[in-house]
């Protein structure tokens, strides 16, 4: 991804409560984009990215982190951020399902989808199909794509956007 297109991305994975994750550190070697660990109030600005910490969940509230430690329920840390993100952002929020296990990121889906967001869901090439299949089988998914396809169509809708989309 361009580190300009007035997009935040916010990174929600299903790590190990005692978990040590470097994932912010092996983004940081892809991208142009500062990337951190989200953190309580902390605002959500275009052209970055942030990276859950382990044990955590992540909301969105006013353009910023709420942050919910130790986490609530399991593995459902994508679902209750995209619910939050759809609340927040409405017609302009983005969902993004990869590989991973159950179905965690369904009913956020389904929440962005209700807002007007668009959806997407990776395709057979999800190392782990259970969270993609199971979004696509709610009938609440806009595009199935390998990840380097979903950078070009990401890339097309903040063209077509006028202001910034997280």
């Amino acid at each position: 991804m361009p580190s300009n297109t007035g997009m935040a991305f916010v990174i929600i994975s299903h790590l190990m409560p005692a978990a040590h994750s470097h994932l912010a550190q092996i983004l940081l070697r892809h991208t142009k984009m500062p990337v951190l660990i989200a953190l309580e109030a902390m605002p959500i600005e275009a052209n970055h990215v942030y990276v859950i910490a382990p044990d955590e969940d992540l909301l969105m509230e006013n353009y910023a982190f709420k942050v919910v430690s130790p986490r609530a329920r399991g593995n459902k840390q994508v679902d209750l951020f995209l619910i939050s993100l759809a609340e927040a952002m409405g017609a302009r929020g983005i969902g993004i399902i990869l590989s991973g296990y159950d179905g965690d990121g369904t009913e956020g889906c389904r929440q962005i989808k209700a807002k007007g967001g668009v959806t997407f869901a990776q395709d057979g090439s999800a190392e782990v199909g259970h969270m993609p299949l199971s979004a696509q089988a709610s009938g609440c998914i806009d595009f199935v794509r390998p990840p380097k396809d979903m950078a070009r169509e990401l890339k097309r809708l903040a063209r077509l956007s006028k202001k910034p989309v997280p």
